[in-house]
């Protein structure tokens, strides 16, 4: 190894960072390592900018004075790796827009620590190219300070979770990431066992059933931050491997769990944003929530609530609305104020979209220029089109949106549109430094699945139902109410939890009713069941989604924002290449073999 090769290897450390030098440390020697942003040669002064993850930092070198220095810096490029010292001063033009834009460093002396090829796009905060590119070269998108501000969010947030807990007497312990397949919901991961071959782990969807098994153990107030895993379709929010936070606690009641949680998030929202919240959060109903928004996790920073309009147009001969009435139905709308302006072509993508929702088609009403426009007008009364513009509150230059359908899709389809409009007009690029938080609770216990004609628990089966309601278990179990609540922020459900069922006799019915045999129960949750009949604690308990968080935290909408190494929506890792094929020799040591379907 040469002399040179040897320097290169034992670098100079550091004594500031490149983000932290202001007009106070003029005159100060220092000394920065970091990556070369750019270089700017002006002749008289060859300029270049170190950046670390606290910042970038001008230096400037003097060839008059350095001339060795300014032929050295010719051969550097962006992204290589370097060490640079020398002396603070005031910049003479300086650059307000960045925290270190008052000073410079004058080189005295700079090394070339590791070269770098010319990268596939530039490392700026503004820098225009695919996600599929940036998420192949996952490395070099991280080092773009707009991504590693996010990362500093999530770490502050982290922070406040062992300290909040900790503060609050919950004790933090680590539940199997290698655990038994107990599919109830999303499909799981699975893993082949070596040693027991043929048999399987799964990964954890959620810690649920160990939580509540640390509550038999008397472990009162449990949290964790941990890794989930759930093998579903993808969106913007949602990745196959996700991070929350996993609370669970006995001898309590609803509003114990949502209190705590909300002091968490209060807390939160406060160390890290700098944001205080005194107000409780809003409780609503999930009936309330979908009568009014559409959604179960309603968006409240803007109005455009939903109108029911059966009672007004009960007796209407329009056979559309007057069928879905007659069924039970619901035919509401939502108000797109100042609106009426859209052209038949945005009706039209309106029409489509709300078909995505499981819309037949949709109904308007322009109020334009002191007309009614519809093409629904011709079939109902002249009462009954003036019954749904009072009921709407529409003025002129307004546009009056019907959906009719059954009551969840028909306020389904209307929630959606409200989102929709919200965007297309602005309404919610306006509010989003706002953050509205609310309780949804009393969730139905059950969904019914028209399809495979049975019951699926809304949340999952531990969860307790409604004292009020366990008498309609029998006689109308689409009635029962559960004990479940969610914490939604912004359109967001932030978290979920529920009171759990804590009565071996009550827990039993609600396998009954999902369908579960006691074969099933035996072998999906035999040791649960034992565990409880050891004794076991009234019990509830909320997990909160990590990565959401930050996402409204740093006012991203995309989740691979604040996950450091994320997967595509087709849940591909474009860096690495996962999920790869293994060759036959670990397959046999599995005593496994693939029979791979390509359809």
């Amino acid at each position: 190894m040469t002399q040179k090769e040897k320097d290169k290897m034992s670098f100079k450390k550091r004594n500031i960072n490149c983000g932290e030098i202001r007009p106070e440390n003029d005159g100060k020697d220092v000394v920065v390592n970091g990556w070369v942003a750019s270089r700017r040669d002006l002749g008289g002064l060859i300029f270049f900018d170190i950046r670390d993850r606290w910042g970038i930092t001008q230096v400037v070198i003097e060839p008059e004075n350095t001339p060795d220095l300014a032929e050295k810096v010719k051969h550097i490029r962006s992204e290589y790796v370097i060490w640079a010292s020398g002396k603070v001063r005031l910049r003479e033009s300086p650059n307000k827009n960045m925290p270190t834009g008052l000073v410079e460093i004058v080189a005295d002396e700079f090394e070339v620590i590791s070269k770098a090829e010319l990268p596939p796009f530039e490392i700026t905060d503004d820098s225009d190219v695919s996600e599929e590119l940036k998420l192949r070269y996952r490395y070099l998108d991280l080092r773009r300070h707009s991504l590693q501000k996010k990362f500093i969010v999530r770490n502050k947030l982290t922070q406040v979770v062992h300290k909040y807990f900790t503060d609050n007497d919950f004790l933090e312990i680590e539940t199997p990431i290698l655990m038994k397949s107990t599919p109830e919901g999303a499909r799981d991961f699975l893993v082949p066992s070596r040693i027991n071959k043929g048999k399987f782990y799964a990964l954890p969807q959620s810690p649920q059933i160990f939580k509540q098994i640390l509550m038999v153990s008397g472990f009162d107030k449990y949290v964790q931050i941990t890794k989930c895993f759930r093998d579903e379709d993808l969106r913007s929010d949602r990745q196959p491997e996700f991070t929350q936070i996993d609370l669970e606690m006995s001898f309590i009641e609803q509003d114990d769990v949502i209190n705590v949680t909300e002091a968490f998030v209060k807390q939160a929202w406060a160390e890290v944003l700098g944001i205080e919240m005194k107000d409780k959060f809003l409780q609503i109903t999930y009936h309330e929530a979908m009568e009014r928004f559409g959604s179960d996790k309603p968006d409240m920073r803007f109005d455009m609530e939903i109108v029911k309009l059966n009672e007004i147009i009960k007796n209407s001969e329009f056979k559309v609305f007057n069928d879905v009435i007659n069924s039970n139905g619901t035919v509401a709308c939502i108000n797109a104020k100042g609106c009426a302006s859209y052209s038949r072509k945005n009706l039209d993508d309106l029409t489509d979209f709300a078909k995505k929702y499981g819309a037949k088609g949709l109904a308007w009403i322009k109020l334009e220029n002191g007309e009614v426009k519809s093409p629904i007008a011709k079939f109902m009364t002249e009462a009954e089109l003036n019954g749904i513009i009072e009921a709407a509150s529409a003025k002129d230059g307004d546009l009056i949106l019907i959906s009719s359908d059954s009551w969840k899709r028909s306020l389904t389809i209307l929630g959606a549109l409200r989102i929709e409009i919200a965007k297309r007009e602005g309404i919610i690029a306006k509010v989003k430094d706002k953050f509205a938080f609310l309780w949804v609770v009393d969730f139905p216990l059950f969904e019914w699945d028209e399809s495979d004609k049975r019951y699926y628990s809304m949340h999952h089966p531990f969860t307790s139902p409604h004292e009020d309601d366990i008498a309609l278990l029998d006689t109308d179990p689409g009635a029962v109410r559960s004990r479940g609540y969610d914490i939604v922020c912004n359109g967001y459900e932030l978290g979920g939890g529920s009171i759990r069922i804590h009565n071996i006799e009550l827990q039993e019915m609600m396998f009954r009713h999902l369908g579960i045999s006691e074969e099933e129960v035996e072998n999906k949750f035999g040791f649960l069941i034992k565990a409880f009949k050891y004794g076991v604690p009234p019990h509830g308990g909320v997990a909160l989604g990590l990565d959401r968080m930050t996402m409204l935290m740093t006012g991203t909408d995309n989740i691979r924002d604040v996950i450091a190494f994320p997967k595509t929506t087709s849940g591909l890792s474009l860096m690495d290449g996962s999920p790869s094929i293994v060759d036959n020799e670990q397959l046999a040591q599995l005593g496994l073999n693939l029979k791979v379907n390509h359809d």
